[in-house]
């Protein structure tokens, strides 16, 4: 039995904790909070090639590819970045893992190896497509095999296997890597507790230090020294909005300088032990006017008619359609109209700060214990801002449990000026 913490904000203040300390004063409120979080042990990259292996044996699939990337990081743990270069492994449905790269980067690869296996090596003038198709004969797998390339594997690495097999039917190995990667273990999810915690942490101390003026470059900058401050290496992205520019979900590209009365919109999140977080906290600096607070109101309810909607067994896009037909009911929308949700309502999350499954229409994976999921039914509102709460949830055999509890609302965000006990999830 572990134990997993949602992380909400504590405070005995009056007020909202907006614009209340400088930049030292808030950094100076943040702590390591990384003490606790063990990284993912071989057992475990052990026990995820053993289920895919049983999944590829019961679908008749006899191999697949893992690029470099986090799929290979998933199951083996060996952390390596994409290239113009093929350097991936073999995961055989029967067998050993058998690594692929370049001659001279065995000895650095070798130093990254986690789960034991041959690293087979092709000169620079050698073809790796070729070398590859070999492995598959040294195993023992026919030359009639199905074998599955990695979904996030560059065209010319598909190219190049394709051009030099002959007789193998290449399929999409997302079959097997997301069957396996969307359903999250105990020690994922609380690598995932512990980065959510971190960058909400991160979000209060950046709306107590904001000011008049300030710009958003600044503001990120904050953030960057924050997320250090609490133990990750910095930000793994961060998104600062203020007026207008909230009503583009992802951005523009110049900065903005804060003033009385806009809309903030911030996305950020960190990386620790390879597990990402993604939080997003929308509010105004200042006083709210009425058309503010109302579609404010709105993404509130819109987010939690969609947690209400995450039923064990029910297909994801449900989740999506809760969200849409509360906003429908308050004239917004309809579908991906705006004014209203332009976007789907959720993401997965782990590895990748975005991956399966995801909340939108057409989705009929059905919802499952251990799956993860952003939960950001946006409104945007054309030329005036845009609201985005965001806050994770993962399911449970007893239904949604929110990873960081949502905003509480426009004038107090954070929820300061009572006492809020922090919320306890028990996990097996």
């Amino acid at each position: 039995m572990g134990t997993l913490e949602a992380s909400t904000a504590t405070s005995t203040e009056a007020g909202t904790g907006i614009g209340t300390q400088t930049a030292e004063q808030a950094l100076a409120t943040l702590s390591d909070m990384t003490q606790h979080l063990v990284p993912i042990q071989v057992e475990e990259h052990l026990a995820r090639i053993a289920k895919a292996q049983a999944y590829m044996q019961s679908h008749k699939i006899d191999a697949i590819y893992l690029n470099a990337g986090t799929n290979l990081t998933y199951f083996t743990g060996m952390k390596w970045y994409a290239s113009e270069r093929m350097v991936g492994a073999i995961l055989p449905a029967k067998g050993d893992v058998q690594y692929i790269a370049p001659h001279f980067e065995i000895g650095s690869l070798n130093g990254f190896k986690v789960i034991d296996g041959p690293i087979h090596g092709w000169q620079e003038h050698e073809n790796p497509y070729c070398l590859f198709v070999e492995v598959l004969e040294g195993l023992g797998i026919a030359k009639t095999a199905t074998i599955g390339i990695d979904e996030s594997a560059q065209f010319f690495i598909f190219d190049g296997i394709n051009k030099a097999q002959k007789g193998l039917t290449l399929i999409n190995a997302q079959e097997v890597t997301a069957h396996c990667r969307m359903h999250k273990s105990d020690n994922e999810l609380a690598l995932m507790q512990g980065v959510m915690n971190m960058t909400l942490a991160v979000h209060q101390a950046t709306a107590s230090m904001l000011r008049p003026g300030i710009s958003t470059t600044e503001v990120e900058a904050f953030i960057e020294q924050a997320h250090q401050k609490v133990g990750a290496p910095g930000n793994y992205f961060c998104i600062v909005l203020f007026g207008v520019a909230t009503s583009f979900p992802h951005g523009v590209k110049d900065p903005q300088t804060l003033n009385e009365g806009d809309v903030v919109l911030i996305d950020t999140g960190c990386k620790v032990h390879d597990y990402i977080s993604d939080i997003t906290r929308t509010y105004v600096f200042g006083q709210p006017t009425s058309r503010q607070r109302q579609f404010w109101n709105n993404e509130k309810a819109a987010q939690l008619a969609a947690f209400n909607a995450a039923k064990l067994g029910a297909p994801c896009e449900e989740v999506d359609a809760a969200a849409r037909q509360y906003l429908a009911s308050q004239g917004l929308g309809p579908e991906y109209q705006t004014p209203g949700c332009p976007h789907r309502t959720g993401h997965g999350i782990g590895l990748d700060i975005h991956e399966w499954p995801y909340l939108v229409g057409g989705n009929k994976t059905p919802l499952a214990a251990g799956m993860c999921f952003s939960n950001e039914p946006m409104l945007v509102i054309p030329n005036e801002f845009g609201i985005r709460l965001e806050d994770h949830f993962y399911m449970t055999d007893d239904g949604p449990r929110w990873f960081t509890q949502p905003s509480e609302s426009i004038d107090n965000p954070f929820g300061l000026g009572k006492t809020t006990s922090k919320k306890t999830a028990e996990f097996s």
